[in-house]
């Protein structure tokens, strides 16, 4: 369970895009007990609506971004609904189907989802946002992104443009009170993770190559994507913080040393 201030976002409205598992449901729920009013969109209705039930004063925006266009409609929804979108949360992301290195069948479908929902769902709530002085976003990378150690070229590849997208955002818009930053988790316990988990000895040999010795959960993450989206963040932009509990620099250190 997030242990996030109450009221650090009251009054305020955010929406979180991959709500209904993982952690677009962690970060939904840590908003929400932030004070945050939470715009829940995702693909699986029924989940987003279970998930609504025990949200205070929720709205559920179902939405497909990997089909043209949804990215753009779902901002303009949100805007909508909300009235405005003080807080946008990138949770929404792929890691299959996966295209083999040097062919094109599958990569159209993770490109969809990982990078043109995100940067059209970013680039006009940015705007919205600028227009009133004031707004965060937060995007969900991946350590993949600047490590290399993702067997899926076209993820980690998909995951580097939200860091640039995150970085160029955040210049363009600083100076109209919206910071952009994004958070690259390493593993975490999640049905994203493909049940990497359900692999014996797995989740033993990723928290023995971990400085804090564990595997990473949903509210790990959830708990710093609340701390960007809030005034505790207030000087923080155009930062790609890695949130993987100290495994990419044990791996680095070991490295190193052999």
């Amino acid at each position: 369970m997030s242990t996030y201030a109450v009221d650090a976002l009251a009054g305020r409205t955010a929406l979180v895009t991959g709500g209904s598992r993982g952690i677009g449901e962690a970060s939904a729920r840590a908003l929400d007990a932030a004070g945050a009013r939470v715009i829940l969109s995702g693909r699986d209705e029924a989940r987003l609506e279970a998930i609504a039930k025990e949200l205070n004063d929720p709205v559920v925006l179902p939405s497909d971004l990997a089909v043209p266009g949804a990215g753009g409609e779902l901002a303009r929804r949100a805007l909508d609904a909300g009235g405005q979108v003080d807080v946008l949360v990138n949770c929404a992301g792929v890691a299959r189907p996966a295209a083999k290195l040097g062919e094109e069948e599958n990569l159209d479908a993770l490109l969809a989802v990982n990078l043109r929902g995100p940067f059209m769902v970013a680039g006009i709530l940015a705007k919205a946002m600028a227009k009133r002085g004031q707004g965060s976003i937060v995007s969900l990378s991946s350590v993949a992104s600047s490590r290399g150690i993702s067997p899926s070229v076209d993820y980690a590849a998909t995951k580097g443009a939200i860091d640039a997208m995150t970085r160029t955002l955040a210049f363009r818009y600083g100076p109209r009170g919206v910071r952009v930053n994004a958070v690259a988790p390493g593993y975490v316990d999640t049905e994203f993770s493909g049940g990497a988990g359900q692999i014996p000895g797995f989740e033993a040999a990723v928290a023995g190559e971990t400085a804090l010795g564990r595997v990473g959960h949903a509210d790990d993450i959830a708990d710093v994507v609340v701390f960007l989206a809030s005034d505790a963040a207030r000087y923080v932009t155009g930062q790609v913080i890695d949130v993987d509990g100290g495994f990419t620099m044990t791996k680095a250190v070991v490295r190193m040393g052999s």
